[in-house]
């Protein structure tokens, strides 16, 4: 294979964790045990420093038909409303007309807050429900993959690119990226959101690799690949969102970085996280999770508590499979998301309902730990009642 980033041949092997199914495909229950399971490995480019999976399934096999929507959790909108409100007020408060194109862009719930502030919106989204739902919405949105060939189609410059979560996830990274390049106005901005290696690591958030995540970015491994297309990071922040991530305000080359990214790109040097080393301690530390977790989640079933649990993000599919979390340990999983009623977590076969319709259980076990401050809020009554919230990864940030 050829590193994603820089064409390298050269990768050492940082985090196997074995085969697995795709985890954003929930299953109906004629699905079950038909599922095709895949290699699950990352691995770490010896010149570049690019964590990336060694095993690529087919975009058009991955996204085509999925059920992830963005505007399901209340801090999620929330906070794709902040970074619009932040884009617009520190680069385009002055300007009249302004167009905005969203790459992956869901339900688009992003799009939306750039609606509120005037913006000319469109999303590309590769999945036609999802897709369809944005347009009954609202949101003009095309049915897509984002690439050079659709950029050319469409044939517009634009003010603001949008890539929340899906820039890690670009099969055709190259196009997508000389795309943006072509089509972004010489004073415009993109905006890239991604999973930060190094919180991920920080974090033991192994769950966050799945084959939808080809890639694991830090800001030295993100810039080099930018540079490529004559693209450069020119500031950045760090969000507590999804557990660690970074936000990316990328120009054309030559626009001068701000002291809160040299100082962030200093910061990310000493801690050493783009070294192989961190890597495999990473690895040992995966090892330790799944321990502990096992140890509680088989504690609380000699007790006989019934567990369930709570969300079935698309990283959790990760974490149960991985630690052999089944029916065995859990009775079911439970969702916000009507498009996953009736259905079954891949590998593990889990049945899914929704979380208002079926009576709590002693014990959640909260795979959707990304969004903990929410679910507590949401959930205080029960708390007191004493139902028990087990998060199986706790942030440090």
């Amino acid at each position: 294979m050829l590193c994603r980033v820089c064409d390298c041949t050269d990768f050492s092997l940082a985090v196997d964790l074995g085969k697995h199914p795709l985890s954003l495909h929930f299953l109906k229950e004629d699905q079950i045990g038909k599922e095709p399971f895949y290699p699950l490995r990352v691995v770490r480019c010896e010149k570049c420093g690019t964590a990336q999976l060694d095993y690529t399934v087919k975009k058009e096999v991955m996204y085509s038909d999925h059920t992830y929507l963005s505007g399901i959790t209340r801090s999620l909108a929330s906070h794709f409303e902040q970074t619009a409100q932040t884009v617009d007020r520190r680069f385009f408060s002055g300007k009249k007309k302004k167009r905005v194109l969203d790459i992956g862009s869901n339900d688009g719930t992003q799009l939306k807050a750039y609606q509120k502030l005037g913006y000319e919106v469109l999303g590309v989204e590769a999945a036609k429900g999802i897709a369809e739902i944005a347009n009954l919405n609202g949101v003009p949105t095309e049915h897509a993959f984002f690439n050079m060939e659709t950029a050319d189609r469409i044939g517009k410059t634009f003010d603001v690119f949008n890539a929340a979560g899906v820039f890690f996830h670009l099969e055709e990274l190259h196009s997508v990226t000389e795309a943006i390049k072509k089509y972004l106005d010489k004073e415009g901005v993109f905006v890239v959101q991604f999973l930060y290696m190094k919180s991920i690591m920080e974090n033991r958030a192994f769950d966050q690799i799945y084959h939808e995540h080809l890639l694991y970015y830090t800001l030295k491994t993100l810039d080099l690949l930018l540079g490529r297309h004559g693209l450069a990071l020119f500031d950045a922040e760090f969000s507590p969102i999804h557990g660690g991530s970074i936000i990316g305000f990328v120009s054309h080359k030559g626009r001068e970085s701000t002291a809160r990214l040299m100082k962030m790109k200093a910061e990310e040097e000493l801690s050493g996280c783009n070294e192989l080393g961190a890597y495999l301690a990473f690895a040992k530390d995966i090892e330790r999770l799944k321990e502990e977790n096992l140890e509680f989640l088989q504690r609380k079933k000699r007790e006989r508590k019934r567990i369930f649990g709570m969300g079935a993000p698309v990283k959790g599919n990760t974490l149960l499979n991985y630690f052999g979390v089944g029916k065995n340990l859990l009775d079911c999983l439970v969702e916000k998301n009507e498009l996953r009623r009736g259905l079954f977590s891949p590998g593990m076969h889990l049945p899914i309902y929704i979380e208002k319709e079926i009576a709590p259980p002693d014990v959640y076990y909260v795979l959707a730990w990304n969004f903990r401050k929410e679910i507590l809020e949401n959930n205080r009554a029960l708390i007191e009642k004493g139902v028990e919230f087990y998060f199986p990864v706790e942030p440090k940030q």
